[in-house]
């Protein structure tokens, strides 16, 4: 019977596996993927998180699972499966994985999100073959080639100025009449002399043979619709909660986000939700690190109250 199994090892899931082992408890993470660091592999540089100005995200995230190492915090490879709540308090939970079953007293969601798509004819068939939700995992194949990012967020934008440096030309589509990007972002890709922002618009559909070769855009205001020529297409309209196990365990919002404060506290006793996953305003590297020792910190408390009341 572990205290706690932590599911995912975001920047949520690796500081709560830190904490929970500095605080001396039976703890194991459990991850999907062959590589921790989860969204933040793919961000080619972080500028934001304090005291490490300019770091690449795959350089961050090693660096959190070298200290989580260092501890020698308990990781495992698998995929869940379901979480299954016992008849009481004291029973807690059985977390059913592809390569066992971890019996433990609380849970931790630090699932994270996974990439929201645009859902227009050619996308799903041309993914992997000029459409792509990673700009670092794919940029070095556009080189020298002309590129469309479909978003007006953070991400939107840092993609846009990292394909700029290879790419010979990058055209930015949002389909309201101003970013959302934060001001720094936003000057810098205004500065870049071969990235052009379409205002008003939205992505139709995507066309080409075997491969990419023209995005089909229509004007929000005006409805005129116009082809694009490009070979690529990267897609960064936001993400999606992976929350689908925790449907049935405990509160989420209408689009998804496990419904807990700052504490992480969910509305099910034992559950916990840490990072991109819960309900909140600002999701960033230094709130998720955040969300994930306050989580633990919650779970002490509860494991204490359990204690008592036995």
């Amino acid at each position: 019977m572990y205290d706690v199994v932590i599911i995912g090892s975001g920047p949520a899931g690796l500081c709560a596996a830190i904490y929970a082992k500095r605080a001396g408890l039976e703890a194991v993470t459990i991850e999907k993927n062959p590589m921790s660091g989860g969204q933040v592999l793919n961000t080619y540089e972080v500028d934001n998180y304090p005291g490490l100005p300019g770091i690449n995200g795959f350089d961050m995230g090693m660096k959190f699972r070298e200290h989580a190492d260092k501890l020698e915090c308990e990781f495992k490879t698998a995929v869940v499966l379901s979480i299954a709540k016992g008849q009481s308090k004291e029973a807690g939970f059985t977390v059913k994985t592809d390569e066992g079953s971890f019996d433990t007293r609380a849970v931790v969601a630090a699932t994270g999100a996974v990439h929201a798509r645009l859902n227009i004819p050619g996308e799903e068939e041309f993914t992997g073959k000029g459409v792509s939700y990673c700009a670092t995992c794919d940029g070095a194949f556009f080189k020298g080639r002309t590129v469309a990012v479909i978003g007006g967020g953070d991400v939107a934008a840092e993609d846009a100025i990292f394909l700029a440096r290879s790419c010979e030309k990058v055209y930015l589509i949002h389909r309201r009449d101003e970013l959302r990007a934060a001001r720094v972002l936003q000057d810098k890709l205004k500065s870049l002399p071969n990235v052009e922002i379409i205002w008003d618009t939205v992505g139709e559909a995507i066309e080409g043979e075997d491969q990419v070769e023209g995005l089909l855009l229509k004007n929000v205001k005006t409805n005129e619709t116009r082809k694009l020529a490009v070979q690529g297409v990267f897609v960064a309209v936001g993400v999606i909660p992976d929350s689908n196990l925790f449907q049935e365990l405990t509160d989420r919002d209408e689009k998804g986000y496990i419904i807990a404060g700052e504490d992480g506290i969910c509305s099910t006793d034992g559950i916990f939700a840490a990072g991109d996953v819960r309900k909140k305003k600002l999701r960033q590297i230094v709130t998720a690190v955040s969300d994930g020792a306050n989580a633990i910190n919650s779970v002490q408390e509860y494991l204490l109250r359990l204690k008592v009341t036995k």
